[in-house]
């Protein structure tokens, strides 16, 4: 299969974070909602600060307009009570006012010491059907005054959505002065994959066989070089790793055992991007799964059944989760965000199964990427702990 040159090629380790449940994703059997994992201050922060104590390097903090917790005031949250966990806090470009973002993300950055990142998001709001292309257009622009905004003293912007003159730019310096918070970004029609390539850090990507990703991630390396950059890849995938694969398999069809399909169907419907490229690209992994939901030996599409987005799992024993990262770090992958069902109880068995028998690290940041044959020097928060 063929690897994709990847700016932090020389890196012999991964950044390998967990997710927080923020937007009520978190179940005991899937689409049965339960009180004691409801979406609150109390169990997501919970799940950070497990996160941490088990050597996970990153936690996504999702973002979500029907259910669930701020996001941004979830992380300023989490920023007394961590001290090394990155905050990966996902940020729906033109919700708030873009230099008003950019004053918010560098104060979340100072409270956490350089231990922000940030999930860029292009999706409609509420009451709201954009044109795709239109999206990224305003996210694009989001990007280009977010990155002014740290690192030059004024802003100076005249864009399609957005037109800003000599705006002082000196309240919205983010603690990493190399360019700001690292950005990650997943999208799959043509306007998102220009826009990572041209500005974004790590392109993400939801489950599919290995052929399809690899795919992808030629895709976003051609459109990256064209700009003279690189990029990391990600992956975000779910987690049931078990003492042997007949138990984990086992769990699989118990998560799903009490699951009404109608059900499913309206938890899948109610997120702002049920109707997007990537979340079809998830229900075509499903039809094509086999009788037990699997399209590749390890890989599960059961959890799609009900949830937008991500929608399959690895697994299977650690000994075949472990072999399954190895291949997609053979491919060029080298940031996972992984989850389960319930989230803290699959935090644990990962954390206890597999985590210490992987090399970990936090990407390093270089802004504006560097071409793959000149090494990447680790800065701030990207030195290996």
């Amino acid at each position: 299969m063929t690897v994709v040159p990847v700016t932090s090629a020389d890196l012999e380790a991964s950044e390998v974070s967990w997710f927080s449940a923020l937007c009520s994703d978190d179940y005991r059997y899937l689409g049965v909602p339960d009180g004691s994992l409801r979406s609150s201050w109390e169990h997501c922060s919970a799940i950070v600060t497990r996160a941490e104590a088990l050597g996970f390097r990153n936690i996504l903090c999702p973002s979500s307009y029907q259910v669930g917790q701020d996001t941004l005031s979830f992380v300023a949250g989490c920023a007394p009570i961590t001290s090394k966990i990155n905050l990966l806090a996902a940020i729906r470009c033109g919700e708030m006012q873009p230099i008003m973002l950019a004053r918010t993300v560098a104060t979340l950055d100072h409270m956490l010491k350089g231990r922000l990142t940030l999930n860029v998001i292009s999706s409609d709001f509420p009451g709201e059907t954009a044109d795709s292309s239109f999206r990224y257009q305003r996210s694009r622009e989001v990007v280009q005054i977010l990155k002014q905004a740290w690192t030059r003293d004024e802003i100076d912007h005249q864009g399609e959505v957005y037109d800003l003159a000599k705006v002082s730019a000196d309240p919205a310096r983010p603690y990493q002065q190399n360019g700001g918070p690292l950005l990650y970004f997943g999208g799959y029609s043509p306007d998102a994959l220009e826009l990572c390539a041209e500005h974004c850090d790590v392109y993400l990507m939801w489950p599919e066989t290995k052929e399809q990703l690899a795919g992808r991630m030629r895709a976003v390396n051609e459109r990256a070089a064209a700009h003279g950059r690189t990029l990391d890849y990600g992956l975000r995938v779910h987690m049931i790793v078990r003492d042997t694969e007949a138990e984990a398999r086992e769990y699989a069809r118990e998560l799903v055992s009490k699951l009404d399909d109608e059900q499913g169907t309206a938890i899948r419907s109610r997120a702002l991007d049920s109707t997007s490229l990537g979340v079809a690209h998830q229900a075509k992994n499903r039809d094509a799964a086999d009788a037990e939901g699997f399209i590749e030996p390890h890989l599960w599409t059961g959890v799609g059944r009900a949830r937008s987005g991500c929608g399959a799992a690895l697994v299977g024993s650690a000994d075949q989760v472990l072999s399954e990262i190895e291949a997609y770090r053979k491919m060029g992958i080298r940031a996972f965000i992984f989850s389960g069902y319930p989230h803290l109880d699959e935090c644990e068995a990962f954390g206890r199964l597999v985590l210490p028998h992987l090399e970990t690290c936090s990407l390093p940041h270089v802004y504006d990427r560097v071409p793959a044959d000149v090494p990447a020097t680790p800065l701030g928060n990207g030195e290996r702990r």
